[in-house]
């Protein structure tokens, strides 16, 4: 009689819990059909794959015990996380742990710079972000700035990458503040940036916060527009700051599910709004299913061996048809090509490609 092969582990890592519920909750959900469409095509030559769930709570110690967790589980890769100061609490665990890791929406430019042979991400870097944030502001006309972040990892990488930009291309920064995340009242940090006369917000931080900012901002009859950075793409921003002082926001961002025209986008999309009557809240979790894929192609090619995967995923890994498109990595992991666009909240709320 046959002996069933024990499944391959796969680890996913998320904010299942806290601020960001919403993407841990979204990458979960994208990962789970993947894996079951991979399972009842009969797994990965042959062998069953099960996803192993570490909640990282989007704070760096929880992502610390999250990773210790899933090596325990014998996990050959992890996908994730979200934050780039919460992957950056758990690369040397994965690393020492032998796993490889895929990051999904941490940009922060150092994080592939380390030398971490097994670090990968889905996502692009700050600097590309940079450049087409503060391209995108001239573009739509504005001359005079406030720069507002938030002292987390990414948003303060972004903040200081796109305000290098602003001087090269003339575009005048006449306010440079933080504000603390998390909090519920920003309404002295909005009076001072109107005093400095901006003609627009430009904020790096994430979709929480930026969605007080405009509800705020609207309640106090400061109608300066706003544009943000990827991190601001999740479509609780609406719910946070209410359809009408979100209107007219602009945010860049590699696209959202259904501006990805690639067969494999059109066929989940449809899958994933039969089960859950809905499109994923965010691109980052659909960049989790990317990560989950190229993680599978890679075991399919060279079996389930963190070693060899990631050398296959350097050298092997040529242009795959993910869900946000063509992907492949280069010698630091680094996800190579341009994937950012520009997006306008329309009046009823919809995420609309400029």
């Amino acid at each position: 009689m046959a002996v069933a092969a024990d499944p391959i582990a796969i680890g996913l890592m998320g904010p299942i819990t806290g601020g960001w519920a919403s993407e841990g909750e979204g990458m979960v959900q994208v990962v789970e059909i993947l894996t079951e469409d991979i399972n009842a095509a009969g797994g990965i030559n042959g062998t069953p794959v099960v996803v192993e769930v570490g909640d990282d709570g989007g704070t760096p110690n929880t992502a610390s015990l999250a990773a210790q967790k899933l090596l325990t589980l014998g996990v050959v890769a992890v996908v994730g996380t979200y934050g780039s100061s919460i992957t950056e609490a758990t690369q040397n665990i994965y690393d020492e742990g032998g796993v490889i890791q895929i990051a999904t929406g941490s940009t922060k430019i150092s994080l592939s710079e380390k030398g971490l042979k097994k670090f990968f991400r889905t996502c692009p870097r700050d600097d590309e972000q940079g450049k087409v944030l503060a391209n995108n502001v001239k573009n739509l006309g504005f001359t005079k700035v406030a720069l507002v972040h938030d002292n987390t990892s990414y948003s303060k990488g972004l903040a200081d990458e796109t305000r290098e930009i602003f001087k090269s291309i003339g575009v005048e920064e006449v306010y440079y503040d933080s504000i603390v995340p998390s909090e519920r009242d920003y309404t002295v940090s909005l009076t001072k940036i109107k005093a400095a006369n901006p003609e627009v917000i430009v904020f790096t931080g994430y979709y929480p916060e930026a969605g007080l900012l405009l509800r705020q901002k609207r309640e106090l009859g400061f109608d300066v527009p706003m544009i943000g950075g990827d991190a601001t793409n999740n479509t609780s921003i609406v719910e946070i700051a209410g359809k009408e002082a979100a209107d007219g926001y602009y945010f860049v961002s590699p696209p959202a599910l259904q501006d990805m025209k690639t067969e494999a986008a059109t066929k989940f999309m449809a899958t994933y709004q039969k089960k859950h009557n809905a499109l994923p809240s965010s691109t980052w979790a659909v960049l989790a299913g990317d990560a989950f894929l190229v993680l599978v192609e890679a075991i399919k090619a060279v079996g389930p061996d963190p070693e060899k995967m990631a050398e296959w995923l350097k050298t092997g890994l040529k242009d795959y048809q993910g869900l946000s498109g063509p992907i492949a990595f280069d010698q630091n992991g680094d996800r190579v090509g341009e994937v950012y666009r520009l997006y306008k909240i329309a009046p009823s709320g919809d995420f609309i490609i400029q």
